[in-house]
């Protein structure tokens, strides 16, 4: 079942299509409607060069007519036809765009030309000296004269009626045709449509290039938030910079930071209440302890004795909470942020503190020391940027565990290394070890691997969010031949 439609679901607006990048939508909408010019312009351009074409072509038939109706005269006995062969030859010299003429009287029988010609439609009245214009098909003869060979042609026809002969109103017409190929002028048309779209369409790639970085221009800032929300670690809540945003997003700026501003004081109050709760419960237990001792010191009861001293164990584990309740609440990313970060020699840091825990690995029986490595010139001058009581608590925290469970007789060993551009704290103990299984969840806060021991759960929580404070990892790994080895990994300044 869809959860939108469960009871009290939380409603969900989709705006837009999913998986959509606004930059490739406006590019869609800014570039579509320079497509539809592009045809339109295409339609428009045709049109006008076919209307200009055919004027001019209809102009040069009618001149054509009229020259050829001057060649034709009458006389007493008929007509005479003053046309020599150098003239039809200059009118049929272009295969490929030729004049085909016909002249006929009374219209309709032929005297001279091309008797392929159609006649001009019925519905077309005639008008005297006035040619007027019309399509027509005819069949390309083979000779003058002759129908019925050759190919067809398409032709463009000027008719021309003339009187000719006796008095006006009784005086026969004369009929005088001239067509010609509409092939010819359908390559033009076609040249001019070529020679106007092809720069339009060289032009498309240019201007959606241009649109592309202009889209992209125009969203750099809102790329620049992105990147700002994106880099962040999921535990820094400070403000977004707000000056970076458009104006069309600084509202949703705004509503974020107003929630990053809540969830912060969420937290504040959170921590906040944990010190606060932790400093207060520092000084009754503290009292309980020295309270047991002195009621352990004035009895002989072994029983008593034995209860008292489960009554100090619990004491010590609860004060021992409380420390590390106190080092979670200092470790909060927010506190880090406002304490100093200096430079750190690692190898000179981490050799003082194994020092400070070689005392209480001796009483516990355990073998602690640091790899020869550590002393190799390369690592000697090994810097970090960090903030060294956190540091400090996080390797304190590492090495505690190590005592703890490594158990009596076993060896931890410490060692500093470079790794590319990281540097690796390096704990190897040759314990029990945790299993592959439990080794993500005991870095979970209040979870532990064992029932051994007093430990509270919270030690590698406090330790991975210090280490990831300062830009670093922590994974556990298994040791060779047997045991457990934590890997701190940290930048190297």
């Amino acid at each position: 079942m869809d959860d939108r439609n469960k009871p009290g679901a939380p409603h969900r607006f989709h705006i837009g299509p999913r998986n959509q990048s606004l930059r490739r939508q406006l590019l869609i909408w800014v570039l579509l409607p320079q497509l539809v010019l592009w045809f339109a312009g295409g339609v428009a351009t045709y049109r006008l060069a076919v209307r200009y074409v055919n004027q001019a072509a209809d102009a040069t038939l009618s001149q054509a007519t009229r020259a050829l109706a001057r060649r034709v005269k009458p006389i007493e006995s008929g007509l005479l036809i003053d046309f020599p062969r150098a003239a039809q030859d200059i009118l049929e010299t272009d295969p490929n765009d030729r004049l085909f003429y016909m002249v006929s009287t009374p219209p309709g029988k032929f005297i001279l030309g091309n008797n392929s010609i159609p006649m001009p439609p019925q519905d077309m009245r005639p008008r005297l000296n006035d040619p007027y214009f019309y399509d027509g098909e005819l069949t390309s003869p083979e000779s003058s004269g002759q129908r019925g060979h050759g190919p067809t042609v398409k032709v463009r026809i000027a008719a021309l009626y003339l009187p000719y002969g006796e008095p006006e109103g009784k005086q026969p017409w004369m009929l005088v045709q001239v067509a010609r190929s509409v092939a010819h002028r359908e390559d033009i048309f076609k040249m001019i449509l070529i020679d106007t779209l092809l720069p339009l369409s060289a032009l498309i790639p240019l201007m959606t290039l241009i649109v592309w970085i202009g889209t992209g221009a125009g969203l750099a800032p809102l790329l620049r938030l992105r990147k700002e929300v994106e880099g962040r670690s999921p535990i820094d809540l400070a403000p977004l910079h707000i000056e970076s945003a458009p104006q069309e997003v600084r509202s949703l700026v705004r509503a974020l930071n107003e929630l990053l501003a809540s969830v912060r004081q969420s937290v504040n109050a959170q921590k906040r209440f944990i010190a606060d709760a932790a400093h207060q419960l520092r000084t009754p237990l503290a009292g309980l302890k020295s309270q047991t001792a002195l009621a352990m010191e004035a009895t002989n009861d072994p029983a008593l004795i034995a209860r008292l001293k489960l009554v100090d164990q619990s004491a010590a584990r609860g004060a021992h909470l409380i420390n590390q309740l106190l080092m979670l609440a200092r470790a909060d990313p927010e506190v880090a942020m406002t304490q100093d970060m200096a430079p750190l020699n690692v190898t000179t840091f981490v050799q003082e503190i194994v020092a400070e825990f070689v005392p209480r690995a001796l009483r516990a029986r355990i073998d602690l020391g640091m790899d020869d490595g550590a002393q190799a010139d390369g690592n000697a001058g090994l810097h970090i940027k960090a903030n060294a009581l956190l540091l400090r608590e996080a390797l304190a925290n590492v090495l505690d565990n190590a005592i703890k469970y490594a158990g009596s007789g076993s060896e931890i060993t410490v060692q500093v290394k470079p790794d590319g551009d990281q540097v690796l704290i390096i704990v190897s103990d040759n314990g029990p070890g945790i299993g592959e299984a439990d080794r993500a969840r005991v870095f979970e806060r209040f979870v532990r691997a064992t029932d051994q021991g007093e430990g509270c759960g919270l030690g590698l929580s406090i330790v991975r969010d210090i280490v990831a404070q300062h830009g670093g990892t922590v994974v556990l790994q298994d040791a060779k031949p047997h045991g457990l080895q934590v890997v701190l990994r940290l930048p190297v300044l």
